[in-house]
């Protein structure tokens, strides 16, 4: 019988559903919080407790949080374009007030709050770490400033005595990604032969279920009201796809689209989404200002002080595809042709 349970929030999610598997294999208890109507394909055949509701509904999230030892705050809104970004920043803002409000009042152990190195501050031409100077100026787009926000807010929380521990995951890669994210749309969109180019820009890579573990350390180990980067690879976009073209074994892109087109690509696919389709655009502005710094990062300190130790990132890559593979996300390849990799 489980000890103790573990409240998980967007536990349906792709980075959530790890969480909860590592806390099951280790033997908790988990409570999903979750919404009505969600998408659950994520959590199939997993044996969690669900409490439904919306991170914006402050007595749903007090009742989720009740009985429990820890809280793990993975839930976010995480979309890089949105037609009104005012139900962006309830939910990762007011949400995160009302998850550490309940987390006071159900006095639990601990809570991790899950973050994203997109609120962190990233030197010119290095890599980013967790004391990066940075404001919120500095955030791109509705996502990112939410995301700051709310992490002012845990930090907050921890200075006022609630045992609040922030991790910050780069960009997560493996199987269960089902929206998908925007870096599992990139796969998708390699593997349909959808990405004939590329920018120059770069991310760093980390397997989901190593980004997961790096939850429970931060619970474990982590020091309140403490950052700590849970990354992976620093990779070009170009190594990226050169990766999944050896993988796959289809060819890579050869062509480096230079930002100005870029530009004028997604100023006019915004246009026509918020004129026309009123559905995310194929590129948006916010992702072409993200691409002009490399999102580079540095996990040392979640290493020195979790013992956190993330794999080579061509493992989740593999398994990334194989997933995408098996949903039917990726059109079948026409009879009698082949792809081979890039050289």
């Amino acid at each position: 019988m489980a000890e103790r349970t573990a409240l998980v929030t967007g536990a349906n999610g792709f980075v959530g559903s790890h969480v909860v598997r590592a806390l099951l294999a280790r033997g908790d208890a988990v409570r999903a919080l979750v919404r009505k109507g969600a998408d659950l394909r994520a959590l199939k055949g997993l044996p969690c407790e669900f409490a439904w509701g919306d991170l914006r509904d402050a007595e749903a999230v007090e009742q989720a949080a009740r009985g429990c030892a820890e809280v793990y705050h993975v839930a976010a809104d995480y979309r890089l374009w949105v037609l009104d970004p005012a139900p962006m920043y309830a939910a990762n803002v007011e949400g995160t007030r009302n998850v550490l409000a309940a987390a006071r009042r159900a006095r639990v152990r601990r809570i991790v709050h899950t973050s994203t190195v997109g609120a962190l501050g990233i030197p010119h031409g290095e890599s980013g770490r967790e004391d990066t100077p940075v404001a919120l100026g500095d955030m791109v787009g509705p996502y990112k400033r939410s995301k700051f926000l709310a992490e002012q807010e845990a930090l907050k929380a921890a200075r006022e005595g609630l045992p609040v521990v922030i991790v910050n995951p780069s960009t997560p890669i493996g199987p269960h990604d089902y929206k998908p994210t925007p870096t599992g749309r990139i796969i998708v969109d390699f593997l349909n032969r959808r990405m004939p180019a590329f920018m120059d820009t770069g991310l760093n890579l980390v397997d989901v279920e190593d980004a997961a573990a790096g939850h429970l350390l931060a619970a474990e180990r982590g020091v309140v009201g403490e950052k700590y980067i849970l990354g992976g690879e620093n990779l070009t976009l170009e190594q990226m796809l050169g990766r999944l073209a050896a993988l796959s074994g289809l060819g890579a892109p050869r062509i480096r689209v230079p930002y100005a087109v870029a530009w004028t690509f997604a100023l006019g696919a915004e246009a026509i989404a918020r004129t026309i389709t009123r559905r995310a655009p194929r590129a948006s502005l916010t992702e072409v200002r993200m691409a002009r710094k490399k999102m580079f990062f540095d996990s040392a300190k979640a290493r020195a002080a979790l013992g956190y130790s993330p794999r080579p990132i061509d493992g989740a890559l593999a398994r990334a595809i194989e997933f995408f593979r098996s949903i039917g996300a990726v059109r079948p390849t026409p009879h009698g042709q082949r792809h081979s990799p890039a050289a």
